[in-house]
């Protein structure tokens, strides 16, 4: 593995140069050839312990790293706040000073509240490589094995590739915002251009954006909002649409669902992946709703890669653990 990548936490995929991501996403390849092959490679962690901390629940990415870790020749422990003394009153740094005696590197995910920051105070007593698993802002481990993906559908042609990265009108609770940033972040620094599109409620945060222009224009890549989903699906490449809250225009529960509410015509239909062409993806990062976000046609039609995406999530993650623990 690279030496240079062990013990380096991630936090967001801003923190990794793109020269790191590459050869993260190598890593990822080989290991999925591996697989492939029924080559084992449960050596590389053997005897090792990834520690995931779930403030809520999880399918993918705890499963992820849970089958992952036991691949590589390690094991994991699953913890909540209320299965550990943090939900009475234990700090992060205490926590992680600890489980830095007892293992070799630890997942937070912390979606709701100050996630972020509670992982980079972590950071600073940890003396072994932070994860995050999710939080109100980012997603790394999910856009990473989005951007692996895309690399494997278009035989890592990225650049001059269009990405639509879409609200659509998810109901019942407010999503976070971290996949939209995640995407439109990442996805130009490899040149691919970006189409955001939500109606005028649904913004990401201005510092968000203002980091996605600077990684645009360092690339060449272009980055256009719109506020029709129909123009900007049109001659796309990659259809990512899912729903987050209109959490910039609004902190009321009850207002935010009454919006989302508002707009049922954002969805992925047959229609708009035609617009976008018949070479073109349907990517989601999961769970979605079936026939609100996107129909049962595009989901389970040829153009839908979301299980593609998400074993890649399996083959990212070992990566991760791979090159930062190893």
């Amino acid at each position: 593995m690279y030496s240079e990548l062990k013990g380096k936490h991630l936090l967001t995929t801003q923190d990794w140069t793109v020269e790191e991501i590459h050869k993260l996403i190598n890593i990822a390849d080989r290991l999925k050839q591996d697989r492939m092959m029924g080559i084992p490679h449960d050596q590389i962690l053997r005897a090792k312990t990834f520690f995931m901390l779930f403030f809520e629940e999880s399918t993918r990415t705890r499963n992820a790293f849970e089958a992952g870790i036991h691949q590589l020749g390690g094991h994991a422990h699953f913890l909540t706040p209320k299965a550990t003394q943090i939900d009475h009153g234990e700090t992060s740094k205490d926590t992680v000073k600890v489980l830095s005696r007892y293992g070799e590197g630890i997942g937070v995910r912390k979606t709701y509240g100050v996630g972020q920051a509670y992982m980079r105070d972590m950071t600073q007593w940890s003396d072994i490589p932070v994860v995050n698993m999710q939080c109100e802002d980012w997603h790394p481990t999910q856009v990473l094995a989005d951007l692996m993906t895309i690399r494997e559908k278009f035989v890592q042609e990225l650049r001059g590739k269009k990405i639509v990265v879409s609200w659509t009108s998810a109901p019942n609770y407010i999503r976070p915002l971290s996949m939209a940033h995640s995407l439109v972040a990442l996805m130009p620094r490899f040149g691919i251009d970006v189409n955001l599109a939500h109606p005028p409620e649904f913004k990401l945060k201005p510092e968000i954006m203002e980091m996605a222009r600077k990684n645009a224009e360092a690339s060449g890549a272009k980055l256009e909002v719109f506020d029709d989903m129909d123009a900007a699906t049109e001659g796309a490449d990659i259809v990512y649409a899912k729903g987050w809250g209109p959490i910039t225009h609004t902190e009321d529960e009850k207002e935010g669902l009454a919006l989302i509410d508002k707009y049922p015509g954002w969805i992925v239909d047959q229609r708009r992946m035609e617009l976008a062409g018949p070479e073109s993806i349907y990517m989601h990062c999961m769970p979605y709703d079936r026939d609100i976000e996107v129909t049962s046609e595009v989901v389970d039609g040829p153009q839908s890669v979301v299980f593609d995406e998400a074993e890649n999530r399996l083959h990212i993650m070992k990566a991760i653990m791979a090159a930062t623990m190893g």
